[in-house]
């Protein structure tokens, strides 16, 4: 086989329709616009209309909204925390915390605490040191034989 050789599969790529280009073609005309009207024209954005009818997202009532104050944590596993410890990437003796598990490659940013959840095994001994965790999580990191510091408190006594 040469590099000149190569070429696509038979089927692997469509030409493109020239639209408008004589009645002959079959896309002529009107371009497969239809007739006439808003749509036929360019610039159309008439998502949502109902043609005067009140559309649904009228007719549905709102509900709820969104805290801008709410703390927004990254959340990590007690297996993904053993898996990392296994590669090597993080040490089950130094204290695990935002810093070291982000050098780890465990988490891409802290954002605003990282609270620790109980999917998976752990194994090590190791000292936590989160934001928050489960209860299940504490208990999965205390039966291991480590220990776990939450940082929250001290964040609310400093504001």
């Amino acid at each position: 086989m040469k590099l000149n050789e190569i070429k696509d599969n038979e089927g692997a790529s469509k030409e493109r329709i020239r639209v408008g280009r004589g009645i002959g073609s079959g896309k002529g005309k009107t371009g497969g616009r239809g007739v006439k009207g808003q749509k036929a024209r360019s610039g159309v954005a008439i998502n949502g209309f109902e043609g005067g009818q009140m559309p649904i997202y009228r007719r549905l009532p709102k509900r709820g909204f969104n805290n801008i104050f709410a703390s927004e944590y990254v959340t990590v596993s007690l297996g993904r925390i053993q898996t990392a410890i296994d590669g090597g990437k993080l040490d089950a003796k130094a204290t695990v915390d935002a810093a070291s598990l982000k050098a780890a490659g465990v988490i891409r940013r802290a954002k605003d605490g990282v609270r620790v959840l109980s999917d998976g095994e752990l194994k090590a001994k190791v000292t936590i040191e989160v934001a928050g965790a489960s209860k299940a999580a504490v208990e999965k990191i205390e039966k291991a034989g480590g220990s776990i510091k939450l940082l929250e408190a001290a964040k609310e006594a400093a504001e």
